[in-house]
């Protein structure tokens, strides 16, 4: 339990990879960027988020494909690939070909329930089966199984003159599925999650089931979690924006952004009713201690703080440059070498 004289293990960062669509290729470009200058920093881990039809990253598996041949050490997530949009079978396919070409350093995370949006995209995406798709933890088990390597065919062998035919995916990547992660924001979901042995990612959204204390409902998920995998990990991923090094200019701007997030911090929202966790603002020694404070924080060892959304690429080389030299070390954390 990260407590001031207990070190965090280990730190990572999520972004969400924006660009603009008349030029996309230039935000991709910076997000690798990003990525390498995150191993530059020491941090152990990068995530991507993953955006349907919008502008941030649509395919983070092609983008972290290319991130495996622009570093070394980092290990690559994403946070979360929404399997309601993905076919598992194909899935697990490119898992684990960037797994492979990473050398092993894949940690993808997954989540399921209907896509966002789902009447209007329903048409496009499942033309044919959307009235018959499953979208619940079954989705998931199926995915586990074709990653482990599980028959996905009956058929195996040669046919023809040269033809070689597996019964299961190629290439199959044997510890892939020791480093499958869970993206959830319940406690059924932190309970699945653990009895299915996958690792849990717990994020700056949680739903309020026995209070509206936001890290005391994210404590209460990863400890649920933890009871059902005491061997998995579990990463907490906060908004986090340190101001050690920033210019007047850029503290205003974060500051006006922290400001316009706040207001939904303070109810639970929608009939879902999530609740968002208040961004941490402020010197690396205002946040370790807001961190400290944090229950949610207490029973991590890891965490992998999200970039904000919208800002510059400047602003980004500054917030992870003062995480790495700032706030880690604050955190008792030391960078890779």
């Amino acid at each position: 339990m990260p407590s001031p004289g207990v070190p965090l293990e280990k730190l990572g960062f999520l972004t969400i990879g924006l660009f603009d669509e008349a030029d996309p290729r230039a935000g991709h470009e910076t997000t690798l960027r990003i990525i390498e200058l995150g191993e530059q920093l020491g941090f152990d881990s990068a995530w991507l988020r993953h955006r349907h039809l919008q502008y941030g990253i649509s395919s983070p598996v092609a983008v972290l494909a290319a991130a495996t041949q622009r570093t070394a050490r980092i290990e690559l997530g994403t946070a979360v690939t929404p399997l309601a949009w993905e076919n598992p079978l194909r899935l697990a396919e490119d898992l684990a070909t960037v797994d492979v070409l990473s050398g092993g350093r894949l940690n993808p995370g997954v989540s399921v329930g209907p896509p966002m949006h789902w009447d209007d995209v329903k048409a496009a995406l499942y033309p044919d089966t959307a009235e018959v798709e499953d979208f619940s933890y079954e989705r998931v088990a199926r995915f586990l199984r074709l990653v482990a390597g599980e028959p996905a065919s009956s058929f195996a062998g040669r046919e023809g003159v040269v033809e070689e035919w597996s019964s299961r995916v190629q290439p199959h990547s044997p510890g892939l599925r020791s480093r499958l992660w869970y993206g959830g924001g319940s406690l059924r979901s932190a309970q699945w999650a653990g009895e299915n042995g996958m690792h849990f990612l717990t994020s700056s959204v949680v739903k309020a089931e026995a209070s509206e204390d936001f890290a005391a409902e994210q404590a209460r998920q990863v400890q649920a979690f933890t009871a059902a995998n005491p061997a998995g990990r579990v990463s907490q991923g906060l908004v986090v924006i340190p101001t050690d090094s920033a210019t007047p200019a850029q503290r205003a701007r974060y500051a006006a952004y922290v400001d316009a997030r706040t207001p939904r911090t303070r109810s639970p929202q929608g009939p879902a009713r999530m609740m968002f966790a208040a961004d941490l603002i402020g010197t690396a020694e205002q946040i370790a201690e807001q961190l400290y404070a944090h229950a949610g924080f207490r029973e991590v060892t890891e965490v992998a703080f999200a970039l904000p959304f919208s800002f510059e690429h400047e602003d980004y080389v500054q917030i992870l440059t003062d995480t790495a030299e700032k706030l880690g070390p604050a955190l008792g954390w030391a960078p890779a070498a």
